[in-house]
């Protein structure tokens, strides 16, 4: 592989301009080529990040010769399309949380990647946040015992607009999908399985779709979780894990901060400051192209298996508020 991996942006909402940033510390990517629905948002986003290559469909930046891999980003409805054109394209693909709608469509993704033998990765980038990794390596080496207890939320409150991806069920619209899905992926990521007990209620907005929500999750082996996330409601944003010997706090915004806190029994509890060098998004970008470099097709820190089976427990949630997206 070449010294630089090669990236194209599929998309050009808020959250590419984030990952274009993201790349833009690492000396190692370029970002070679951006892909929009019409040719005056993709040249307007190349001109302003400098990108040689702009394409005014979709398809044309997948069947770019001088992308490696392509970021997919448009709203979540489009998330399970735009990642099988870049396979067919013959990209490797990093696919904004979540991963897909449902269960159904990040299996056939998943299913695409390994017949075509190409890299696919789910963007869950505070997995790869220093505070994240710390957390996991404090929970493998036992500072805390065994996890008991997790507390994770993310909510933030919008003002109610009915025809914005936020609230429109043709989108995925509704908190589960949108930030939802980070406390659920913390918690499966401290007791290293998906749960198997959900007990899961809902605020149902005038769309159909979740404006606030929460679950208590219990998992295989012990473990409950309380999770919760909403679109209408402003929430603490922090997480903490409760174990046998200690504690792990990830005080506000857990999902993108720099300071974590480790209470052992008996002893006085410790802060580090663990700051990651841009703006976080370049952290998922390096696990993508040092997995790329070594041949691998998915990554060990966010598996497919586990990105599969998270879309199951979201599924499972939403059935039992009787929410379902039109494209289902």
């Amino acid at each position: 592989m070449a010294d630089n991996i090669r990236w194209g942006i599929l998309a050009t909402g808020n959250i590419t301009h984030k990952m274009v940033a993201g790349l833009k510390v690492l000396p190692d990517a370029e970002v070679m080529a951006v892909g929009s629905r019409s040719a005056e948002s993709a040249n307007a986003f190349a001109d302003k990040y400098e990108i040689p290559n702009r394409h005014a469909t979709y398809e044309a930046l997948c069947a770019d010769p001088e992308v490696d891999v392509v970021y997919v980003a448009p709203p979540h409805s489009g998330h399970k399309d735009g990642t099988v054109m870049a396979l067919n394209g013959g990209k490797a693909v990093l696919c904004e949380k979540p991963f897909a709608i449902n269960r159904a469509q990040a299996e056939e993704m998943v299913a695409l990647a390994r017949e075509k033998k190409l890299f696919l990765m789910e963007a869950m980038w505070t997995r790869f946040l220093p505070t994240i990794v710390q957390t996991r390596q404090w929970i493998k080496e036992g500072r805390i015992g065994t996890p008991q207890v997790v507390y994770a939320d993310f909510g933030f409150r919008t003002e109610y607009e009915e025809e914005t991806r936020l609230f429109d069920p043709a989108f995925g619209g509704g908190a589960l999908l949108d930030v939802g899905i980070y406390p659920v992926s913390f918690a499966a990521m401290v007791f290293g399985a998906v749960p198997n007990r959900i007990a899961a209620m809902a605020e149902i907005g005038p769309t159909g779709v979740d404006d606030m929500n929460g679950a208590v999750l219990g998992f295989p082996g012990g473990g409950l979780a309380l999770v919760s996330s909403a679109v209408r409601a402003e929430t603490q944003q922090e997480a903490r894990v409760i174990g046998t010997e200690g504690m792990i706090h990830l005080p506000s915004p857990y999902w993108s901060g720099t300071r974590a806190m480790l209470t052992v029994k008996d002893r006085d509890p410790e802060s580090f400051e663990l700051p990651y060098g841009g703006n976080g998004y370049n952290c998922q970008a390096r696990e993508v192209m040092d997995c790329m470099r070594a041949g691998k097709l998915e990554s060990a820190v966010m598996p497919l298996d586990e990105s599969i089976a998270l879309m199951g427990t979201l599924d499972e949630m939403r059935a039992q508020w009787g929410v379902k997206y039109p494209m289902e």
